[in-house]
């Protein structure tokens, strides 16, 4: 009877394991099949000569790709003068040394939408609620933002201005599964690669570029999204090189934070610096960032909040940085947009109240600064705790600290200016 009951159990697991290598099978057959279907745009009518609009065809062709159950839509070279696209589920865009993508400058054909919970424009190239998608090649992705950055210089002064209703270039919203590699992407009218409520994303082996005088075209933002990886990346912009964000200022919530960030072996150029914040209502866990070079950035590593836009703000590993001609290396506020009173008075704790805590940063060196860091919490809620370890910063002034615990081993700062660390309201530094 044993003998039998085991011969019964035996033949399950065979009809199971076969069932499990037929299905395995017949998933690895659909992705290879919609992986070897290449949609050409020039078949669908794309001219790729720089004056044509090709929208329709380059829209048919994701389309019909996507209808077919997905494939690799294909711009082997010329520049593919378009207005906004939608991208589909299971879809790769090659867009191949030789060939851009270049943004319509024509504002009509940018209809009004919403995003990020507020008004917008549609961006270039978005998608919502898909699962599959690379962006790949060698080619460029060129949003052609200096229309809309004249209009930010020329109406900003204007009570109701809205520097917000600007197309963003790359917008993926509630998406999964998301590479962008070996591309160039570049003069965004706002923000340049945006990933919101986005999980599982690769951003690597290319460049984010915009002039440096470029208003708010941050280069990457992971904004209440999880598992980002972006590496072996220059970005050379005009706002942050990266920001990860969660909630918006005054964000009545819920908010999804954004948690389980990788950044390393990049080199940020001009741009506002590897910034967290300011908008993370919602709050940001586990950051990683190592082997980043910095060089002529506003700041360096730049943590920012206000009572207006707090979260749970902790959990983060900086090393392995080298800065050069940086403003600042070192900035933890919770004062980002707001007025610091003198003393400051605490105010009520709220959801939107800023919580900083568990932040190191290993093996940083920083010369020509010229301010080795400012590190600021609020009275009613200190910042607990940063440290310092390894940190060699060379600065025209030094670092302040104030509503802070700050923990340092082999802390050197050089200043030119004044004391090297200068503790102010409520700072407690120890030193090992």
């Amino acid at each position: 009877m044993p003998r039998f009951s085991n011969s019964i159990r035996t033949a399950r697991i065979c009809r199971a394991s076969i069932a499990l290598f037929l299905l395995a099978n017949l998933a690895f057959s659909s992705r290879a099949s919609y992986a070897a279907r290449v949609c050409d745009a020039r078949a669908f009518g794309a001219k790729g000569d720089g004056t044509t609009k090709d929208t329709r065809a380059l829209q048919s062709a994701i389309d019909f790709c996507a209808a077919k159950g997905g494939g690799t839509v294909l711009l082997d070279h010329g520049t593919f003068l378009t207005g906004p696209l939608v991208l589909k589920s299971r879809i790769t865009l090659d867009v191949q040394a030789g060939a851009t993508i270049l943004g319509s400058q024509d504002k009509s054909d940018y209809p009004r939408t919403e995003e990020l919970r507020e008004p917008a424009v549609q961006p270039l190239l978005s998608a919502s609620n898909a699962d599959g998608i690379t962006l790949r090649g060698g080619g460029i992705i060129d949003g052609a933002g200096q229309p809309w950055w004249a209009d930010v210089y020329s109406h900003r002064h204007l009570p109701d201005f809205s520097p917000a209703l600007r197309p963003r270039l790359i917008l993926f919203d509630h998406c999964r599964h998301i590479r962008i590699e070996g591309l160039s992407v570049q003069n965004s009218p706002s923000w340049q690669i945006v990933l919101y409520n986005t999980s599982d994303v690769v951003i690597r082996n290319g460049k984010v570029l915009a002039p440096a005088r470029s208003p708010n075209t941050d280069g990457i933002d992971p904004f209440s999204s999880h598992h980002v990886r972006i590496e072996h990346m220059t970005i050379d912009v005009g706002d942050d090189n990266v920001a990860i964000k969660s909630g918006q200022p005054g964000s009545p919530g819920p908010d999804e934070p954004s948690t389980d960030i990788t950044i390393r072996d990049c080199t940020f150029l001009h741009g506002h610096g590897l910034s967290i914040g300011s908008e993370i209502a919602g709050g940001v866990q586990n950051v990683r960032a190592s082997r980043i070079t910095f060089n002529g950035t506003a700041n360096g590593v730049r943590i920012k909040s206000g009572r207006d836009r707090g979260g749970d703000i902790g959990h983060f590993t900086f090393r392995d940085l080298t800065m050069d001609h940086v403003g600042t290396p070192i900035i933890v506020t919770s004062y980002y947009g707001q007025r610091r009173g003198t003393p400051d008075a605490p105010e009520p704790v709220t959801r939107l109240t800023p919580h900083f805590h568990d932040m190191r940063i290993a093996h940083l060196t920083a010369t020509d600064a010229k301010q080795a860091g400012v590190i600021e919490g609020l009275p009613e809620s200190p910042i607990s705790t940063i440290t310092l370890t390894d940190v060699n910063i060379n600065a025209q002034r030094g670092l302040t600290v104030r509503y802070a615990t700050v923990r340092t081993r082999n802390l050197q700062i050089t200043a030119a200016d004044g004391k090297p660390i200068v503790p102010l309201n409520a700072a407690t530094i120890i030193t090992h």
